[in-house]
């Protein structure tokens, strides 16, 4: 995956742009992370120009954000346990200290991590881990996709 799509990926998601899309829920979009270093990790993206923290949303649209990331969160959860047998649970995480935008992080975490890391955040895993071409999105991960965008078809047809 090449472009500029990386440097408006709200903008690129709305014009059918972003190759990393998996869904378009109510208050944004579900995408599936450039990296994947932990399969099935994903992102929720806030389609509400100009929003930078969940505070900056009315309540309405806050618990709309806060309900799909509990969607995305649950499809991932069920994509990846039925896919790696040592899957452990997901940790969601709305940060918002690199990018400028309001998003939230699903991060699947399994039992095969090294020990080092599975006890800590994602983001102290070592910076080759994040680099690593190995763990870059690609055409080896459309199973996951798939699974992950069904998933959230079915929640969203007993919802």
């Amino acid at each position: 995956m090449t472009g500029d799509w990386r440097t408006d990926r709200i903008g690129a998601a709305r014009r059918g742009e972003n190759p990393t899309v998996l869904r378009r829920l109510e208050s944004g979009f579900a995408v599936i992370g450039d990296v994947q270093f932990l399969p099935g990790y994903s992102v929720l993206l806030a389609d509400e120009p100009g929003v930078e923290r969940l505070s900056d949303l009315p309540r309405a649209k806050r618990l709309a954000f806060l309900s799909d990331m509990d969607h995305l969160g649950e499809a991932v959860e069920r994509a990846c346990r039925d896919l790696d047998a040592d899957f452990r649970r997901v940790n969601l995480e709305i940060l918002g200290n690199t990018d400028p935008f309001l998003h939230a992080h699903v991060w699947p975490r399994y039992e095969w991590e090294p020990a080092e890391s599975v006890g800590k955040p994602v983001w102290l895993y070592p910076p080759e881990r994040w680099r690593d071409e190995r763990f870059r999105l690609g055409p080896q991960h459309d199973v996951l996709r798939d699974a992950i965008s069904g998933e959230l078809d079915r929640l969203r047809a007993t919802a």
